[in-house]
């Protein structure tokens, strides 16, 4: 089990998260996910990273798979200009590669905005920390847990 991996694993443990991890053969887009797990695109919380330009720091967008973060609508809600988060800059803040950022597990504390399409579903999937390995929560457990704000951030 990979680092990343075991680092969701505990994040889900300590918050008495019974969740099941799924291992599937390919989970990096929304379509894939939602084939791989038998559930509807949106149900597919995408992590999409930005790099604050005032802050310098990573800030992490969760949206339903079907939606597209409007880049203006998401610098509003992080009061700040967003850039692009490198791989470096992405790896060094959360501790996942692009491709299988958790909404858990983090390296170190990010901020965190939940698009309200996910809070319409009884439980979401996210990446566990790699790009073939998801997990199911409840929505708003998810928002809780990441600490995240619902707000308008999608086209």
């Amino acid at each position: 089990m990979s680092k990343s991996l075991k680092r969701v694993r505990a994040a889900l443990d300590a918050a008495g998260e019974p969740t099941e991890i799924r291992e599937t053969a390919l989970a990096r887009t929304a379509p894939d996910a939602a084939q791989a797990v038998g559930c509807e695109v949106d149900q597919i919380a995408k992590s999409i990273i930005f790099r604050g330009e005032t802050s310098g720091e990573a800030i992490l967008f969760l949206t339903a798979g079907g939606n597209r973060v409007n880049a203006e609508k998401a610098a509003t809600v992080a009061g700040e200009p967003l850039g692009k988060a490198d791989a470096a800059l992405v790896r060094a803040q959360t501790g996942f590669a692009i491709g299988g950022v958790s909404p858990l597990g983090h390296l170190n504390p990010i901020r965190a905005f939940v698009d309200p399409r996910l809070l319409e579903f009884d439980y979401v999937w996210a990446a566990a920390g790699t790009p073939h390995h998801v997990f199911s929560i409840a929505p708003g457990r998810m928002v809780t847990l990441t600490g995240g704000q619902t707000a308008d951030f999608t086209d």
